[in-house]
């Protein structure tokens, strides 16, 4: 069977998309520039941009409709640099692209960014997954790209998610938390979170007032039905002043094991906007200085580590599986390292793999949360944070964190020290290690990759000893070798 390059196709979609013909709208409503790229079993290509055809037709239908209409596309591969619409998300009787893609008996799509858009966010890549289809992300730099030619679409499409209304024929649920709780009431949100999120997002509506509520009920936080307004789950997670009330997994639970051998316990049940600075504030008292370090670095060094573990703990809250309701989010602290654990795998169809490179695409598990988190100016826009974390942990000087899975936990450890970083390490790898090797591995371990000559400046040894630690490093499985000749690098493996 013919192989494809699925970079190259990738590419040659973002390349494709700079082609789209932006059309002219009395509502000044942007259109998104989109790209698609077919690759079919027989190794032939096909290519489409918005507007190709005729003024404002989708990427994915000019492609799939207008080209391949009688065309057999099993087996057949699509990129395309905007998620497809979804269904219900065009006026009927259109269908939405990803019925289309679905119809096609496509089985594998990749797609580069998430459509911002409320009518579409997530639920078209929810659709072709439900419906058997393998979904894909770009690769980062390349949705990146994407973003930065869509800036203006992008803008325009969040400001609609606070503005939607309900309108949808066919109903795609990423959650049951979206749905009203009807043994709750709008007097159960905490009016402190209500004015932080006002205060911070800058919104103008007063908390409590008509517009205020219809701007909750727009964005998925209250639900009206037979004229009585409830919290949604989602509603009740953020805002609520005892969301474990109604449901028990949520909360963070926080845990200080003491060198002394004691614990000390907090948790964190109130409204989940309030949480991570909580969690943060509490760490701040107990660990004053977590990072040792002379008075001039210590406090820059120390605010880094501390947005690092805010961050992970954003992560945590704002992308777990809240299906799993037998787990709880949790701060957990040792001497060496403290762990943020959350509850599921990475959302599909990001890999482990991906989030332990810290190049993971950009993507969502429950937008409804992360956009008010966005608002509050505690999560990336539309990322999982993985380059603010990679950039605190570098700025701190720390080893970079590092992901795992234990059932049912996606386990983030991040380290407090480098030589933390070593104390974790096996038994037997420790003892197969010279000292300077795990003086090594301490500078190695706040990297990504690296050269040889890099190593041989930070570790002030002779090329020939550089090259011998870097062997054995590898031989151990702590690093692998990338290129050859010149051009050779050395990848820290996550594990």
């Amino acid at each position: 069977m013919v192989k494809f390059d699925a970079r190259k196709l990738m590419e040659r979609a973002v390349d494709v998309m700079r082609q789209s013909i932006v059309e002219p709208r009395p509502d000044r409503k942007a259109s998104p520039l989109v790209g698609a790229v077919l690759w079919k079993p027989d190794g032939t290509v096909e290519t489409s941009y918005r507007g190709e055809l005729r003024e404002g037709d989708h990427a994915e239908y000019t492609l799939l409709e207008r080209k391949n209409r009688n065309c057999k596309l099993d087996g057949a591969v699509l990129f395309a640099t905007l998620e497809p619409c979804a269904p219900g998300s065009r006026r009927h009787p259109k269908l939405g692209c990803a019925e289309r893609i679905v119809l096609a008996r496509i089985k594998e799509v990749w797609v580069g960014i998430e459509d911002p858009d409320p009518t579409v966010d997530r639920k078209g890549i929810k659709h072709l997954q439900d419906s058997g289809v393998t979904v894909r992300m770009f690769d980062r730099d390349l949705q990146e790209n994407i973003r930065e030619a869509n800036q203006a679409f992008v803008e325009q499409a969040l400001e609609r998610a606070e503005a939607w209304k309900e309108r949808k024929p066919k109903f795609i649920t990423l959650s049951p938390l979206e749905n009203a709780f009807l043994t709750a009431e709008a007097t159960d949100f905490s009016t402190e979170a209500l004015e932080q999120y006002r205060a911070i997002a800058k919104l103008g509506d007063m908390v409590g007032s008509p517009a205020f509520s219809r701007r909750l009920l727009q964005q998925g936080l209250l639900k009206e039905k037979d004229g009585r307004v409830n919290p949604t789950g989602f509603g009740l997670l953020l805002f609520g002043k005892e969301p474990r009330t109604i449901m028990p997994q949520a909360g963070l639970l926080g845990t200080i094991h003491l060198a002394d051998g004691t614990e000390e316990p907090r948790d964190f049940d109130g409204p989940q906007v309030l949480a991570p600075e909580q969690a943060l504030q509490w760490l701040r008292d107990k660990l004053p200085y977590p990072i040792d370090r002379s008075t001039a670095r210590r406090r820059p060094a120390n605010k880094a580590f501390f947005e690092l573990v805010r961050e992970g703990v954003v992560n945590a809250l704002v992308h777990r599986d809240y299906g799993i309701e037998g787990a709880k989010c949790q701060l957990i602290v040792t001497p060496e390292t403290i762990t943020v654990k959350s509850p599921g795998k990475p959302v599909e169809p990001i890999t482990l793999e991906q989030m332990q490179a810290f190049n993971a695409p950009m993507l969502s598990r429950n937008p409804v949360l992360h956009y008010v988190f966005a608002r509050m100016e505690l999560a990336e826009e539309r990322g999982l944070g993985l380059k603010s974390m990679r950039a605190h942990a570098e700025e701190a000087g720390l080893p970079l964190p590092r992901y795992s899975w234990e059932h049912p936990y996606l386990v983030l450890t991040i380290y407090r020290s480098t030589a933390a970083a070593v104390s974790e390490l096996s038994g037997e790898i420790l003892e197969a290690m010279s000292k300077a090797e795990r003086a090594g591995w301490e500078w190695l371990a706040t990297k990504q990759t690296v050269t040889s000559g890099e190593y041989v400046a930070a570790m002030l040894i002779s090329n020939r000893t550089a090259l011998n630690h870097l062997k054995h490093f590898t031989e151990l499985g702590l690093i692998r070798k990338i290129g050859s000749g010149p051009a050779t690098r050395y990848e820290v493996v996550r594990r």
